[in-house]
């Protein structure tokens, strides 16, 4: 093959504890990466420099481009996108220099402002965001109006965390994607910024970026970032996507029908529907697919921090032997860590519960048992609130680890669930990187790029002996007063 490279594609995560950047070749294989991480105080879970990403980043574009050019590869790169943390916010003024520290999706700081825009949201008649909470990106510019007016004057524009880097690359500033403008309160079904940004909360409308779907070129990366780091010249910069759903484009789950269940912490479902999903009880927001579909999701309070917090010093692997040779159990659990639960049902007097007297084996299979009755219940739900069908379940996240635990949920919900190899956010926006650069489409791009490691299939064996034991599940809530008799939300 004279002078036809297989084309290579880069994706960085910017993350909270650190930075990812990995290299992707057209076939879906890894073919460099770079990992630096830095110190997280309850500081950084507030603020933290963007500058300082900025450096970090370019020192692992460094080291990632020396890695490539040793074997012959760096000619290769194509393009890059990154993937990024959904609310996090940059204040910049004239020079497009920060103003302030990025205000994290994690500062808790902004729940009054929270509940104003929620509040000036909710009688508005178009369909933009309007569930905001203190990791939305709104809140945290009206937050700031309010704590810092001596430099409220001097604001030129604001940025997600995705928008400075990408524009720190290519030297193209005001630009943002679907994903990120979604909870800074953009409507994705009109296409524009909504008239009571400007009107009731008064912020400017120079501050609003211009909005494009994920995956859009945007520039040819920087000359002097080039140098710098050693990257191509030719390389494309490419319009990003927010971590969540980087990870869903990772997972595999990107055509129509297509489902990602990610359990880590929490539970996050993520899927793709031809129409947007209404949901009269705000469970599910609906993020915009690059090819014009939608991309509904939702998150549970419940997931796999049961693990941590209660077998933290057990042998896991011994554990899942045990557990594989005691499912399907009879026990219902449901292992809520915390109070109250926001999907796939919202009851704030929510509490966890399982039978007493259980051996270990018996609650960690009991508890893996319930989070899938719990994920069975999400795609019921789904599927009733959109008309349409759920063909694939996908899976990423610390759980999907645990092959017995795959089981069970491939049982428990009927349907194959699909494992693929690298289900990275960074991986998602190398994916970004190629949907517009070599191929026609994401859904194109996601084919060629994933490939899958692991496939479960219901077992025979497991089947009605889980069936018997979610709709007892579904009952326990019930009699609780979690979901209401008809199965929908109370409380």
């Amino acid at each position: 093959m004279h002078g036809t490279k297989t084309p290579i594609f880069l994706g960085a995560d910017i993350g909270t504890q650190g930075i990812r950047v990995v290299a992707v070749d057209q076939s879906g294989n890894l073919v460099g990466s770079r990992e630096e991480k830095y110190e997280l105080d309850e500081q950084a879970r507030q603020e933290q420099s963007p500058e300082k990403w900025w450096d970090v980043l370019l020192y692992a574009m460094g080291d990632l481009a020396h890695q490539l050019r040793t074997v012959g590869k760096l000619d290769a790169i194509k393009a890059l996108s990154v993937t990024s943390t959904s609310g996090t916010m940059i204040p910049l003024d004239s020079n497009n220099q920060p103003l302030h520290g990025a205000i994290m999706y994690s500062d808790k700081r902004s729940s009054l402002e929270a509940e104003v825009c929620r509040n000036v949201a909710s009688y508005e008649s178009g369909e933009g965001y309007k569930d905001f909470n203190t990791s939305s990106g709104l809140p945290k510019i009206l937050w700031f109006m309010n704590h810092y007016p001596e430099k409220a004057e001097k604001i030129n524009r604001w940025a997600h965390a995705a928008d400075f880097i990408l524009a720190k690359l290519s030297g193209v500033w005001g630009v943002t994607d679907y994903t990120n403008a979604l909870k800074t309160g953009y409507d994705l079904s009109n296409l524009c910024w909504p008239d009571y940004l400007f009107k009731k909360l008064e912020f400017s409308k120079s501050w609003f970026p211009d909005v494009h779907p994920s995956g859009t070129p945007i520039d040819r990366i920087l000359p002097e970032v080039a140098e710098k780091t050693g990257l191509p010249k030719t390389m494309i910069i490419v319009a990003g996507m927010t971590d969540g759903c980087a990870s869903q484009i990772a997972s595999g789950a990107i055509h129509l029908g297509d489902w990602n269940t990610t359990i880590g912490t929490t539970l996050v479902i993520k899927g793709v529907t031809k129409n947007k999903v209404v949901d009269p009880f705000g469970r599910i927001y609906n993020h915009r697919h690059p090819e014009g579909f939608w991309m509904p999701g939702g998150a549970s309070n419940t997931g796999a921090d049961w693990v941590t917090k209660e077998f933290g010093n057990d042998n896991l692997r011994e554990l899942n032997k045990q557990a594989e040779g005691i499912i399907p159990t009879s026990f219902i659990s449901y292992p809520l860590q915390q109070e109250g639960e926001r999907f796939p049902f919202i009851a704030q007097q929510a509490r966890g519960f399982e039978p007493k007297g259980l051996s270990k084996a018996e609650a960690f299979a009991a508890k893996m048992e319930g989070v899938a009755y719990l994920e069975r219940y999400a795609y019921e739900m789904i599927e009733e609130l959109s008309g349409e069908q759920v063909n694939a379940v996908f899976t990423a996240g610390g759980a999907s680890n645990s092959n017995v635990w795959l089981t069970i949920r491939s049982s428990v919900l009927q349907k194959p669930i699909y494992k693929m190899k690298h289900t990275m956010g960074a991986v998602g926006a190398a994916i970004l990187a190629a949907s517009q650069t070599s191929f026609s489409s994401i859904s194109e791009a996601g084919k060629a790029l994933t490939f899958c490691e692991k496939q479960f299939e219901p077992s025979k064996q497991l089947i009605w002996k889980y069936d018997e034991n979610y709709y007892r599940f579904i009952e326990i809530l019930q009699e609780k007063g979690y979901l209401s008799k008809g199965g929908n939300v109370v409380g």
